[in-house]
């Protein structure tokens, strides 16, 4: 699926305000195993930008070997899962979000993620990447789980400009027990 986006950015100086619009097309494809470079990449870049957003560490996934990257890979035609990427017109991976079918809440979103230059509603790769996983998680119910981070402000406040709720539940966080990770749920 190929995705184009218009973002307005606004310049001030002299002589008037100068206004450039830039268009950023990038695709969106389920991952497979010969992605497993990208996949590990893509999981570093995401721990290091956001350590308290993933439920591992880097040492963690640094100590990973190339089986289970490749295992990785392989989650975008899972039965019931799916792990799905935004690549750029450069080839560069942009983002990504996955989902699986956890047995006590159904279709679960996790590895929620997207590079900073294309963060925002304007830039258009959370919804594109949101709407992917939610297309899946309707063959699976009608419910769409995740957990975020109770510090993770910003992460909490996109989840609920897209219509996701906080149910009030939360669990440990496994890497800071002192610290919990709140559950959030979208009808559809």
């Amino acid at each position: 699926m190929l995705v184009e986006a218009r973002t307005t950015v606004h310049r001030a100086g002299p002589p008037a305000r100068l206004e450039r619009v830039m268009t950023q097309t990038f695709s969106l494809r389920t991952t497979v195993d010969s992605d497993w470079r990208e996949v590990r990449d893509l999981r570093l870049e995401m721990i290091r930008d956001m350590p308290t957003a993933y439920m591992e560490s880097l040492d963690e996934a640094l100590g990973r070997d190339e089986a289970e990257w490749r295992m990785r890979g392989r989650r975008g035609s899972a039965e019931h899962g799916i792990a799905v990427v935004a690549i750029d017109a450069s080839g560069r991976w942009i983002g990504t979000m996955a989902g699986y079918v956890d047995p006590t809440v159904g279709a679960l979103l996790v590895g929620v993620y997207v590079t900073p230059d294309y963060r925002g509603r304007e830039a258009g790769v959370t919804d594109a990447l949101l709407g992917a996983i939610e297309t899946w998680a309707r063959t699976e119910g009608d419910l769409l789980t995740l957990h975020v981070h109770q510090h993770n402000t910003r992460a909490i406040a996109a989840y609920q400009h897209r219509g996701f709720e906080a149910t009030g539940e939360s669990i440990p966080y496994n890497l800071d027990t002192t610290t919990n990770e709140l559950e959030m749920v979208k009808s559809f």
